[in-house]
């Protein structure tokens, strides 16, 4: 049998830590091996007990969720851990600070179980999950601090195709929209995706979608 994914649950309220926990350990592949209510604690215990992702939350005391997912996931950590934001507050700057620090995930805590439950499978298995309308906040209010001041490089190395496919993954579509946007299959979209990464050294779908904010490719 395949292993559980193991998930560290990090919330300072512990009536919200215990329903995650609840929630969570009640799937078959799914295996809660810590908690806590702080983001340093977060930071020592992922260390420690090396999950497959932690479930993290943006406000909390002693550090926190943002600075605590740098630590863990952030630009020049030699082993990242994948770090998926549950948080009440839906705010432009908590996404784009989110997203910044290293997450892989941006949800609200009132998502339905089955979202959540899916956003850690999905976050897991090393793609990105960020709702259309979590990716659009990007292009409101804090998208002048992404997009750039210059002109796109003209050293990007992708082809025509390519670019069409970023542009519908920063305008938050799944891989199914944009196979029906495109009219192709959802392989050929795993496949560009895949190639876009790789050409752009990116490490998912969420840095694709900065990336294109801050080149200018969207509008």
């Amino acid at each position: 049998m395949t292993a559980p994914i193991r998930v560290l649950i990090c919330d300072d309220q512990t009536l919200i830590r215990t329903g995650l926990a609840t929630i969570i350990d009640a799937q078959p592949d799914l295996e809660v091996v810590g908690e806590c209510g702080d983001g340093r604690a977060a930071v020592e215990l992922a260390q420690r007990l090396k999950p497959d992702i932690v479930v993290m939350d943006v406000r909390m005391p002693v550090l926190d969720g943002i600075e605590a997912t740098r630590l863990l996931a952030g630009a020049g950590v030699a082993d990242p851990v994948k770090v998926l934001v549950v948080t009440t507050f839906n705010l432009d700057e908590y996404v784009y600070e989110a997203l910044r620090a290293g997450a892989s995930g941006f949800l609200l805590k009132d998502a339905p179980p089955a979202q959540l439950l899916h956003g850690i499978r999905t976050v897991a298995t090393g793609a990105a999950l960020l709702a259309p309308e979590v990716t659009r906040k990007l292009v409101g209010r804090y998208a002048s601090r992404i997009r750039p001041t210059e002109d796109t490089p003209d050293n990007v190395a992708l082809t025509p195709r390519e670019l069409e496919v970023l542009r519908l993954i920063a305008d938050g579509q799944s891989n199914s929209e944009i196979a029906a946007t495109l009219v192709i299959s959802q392989e050929t979209v795993k496949t560009y995706v895949s190639r876009i990464l790789t050409k752009l050294d990116l490490r998912d779908r969420v840095q694709a979608v900065v990336y294109a904010y801050r080149n200018g490719l969207v509008t």
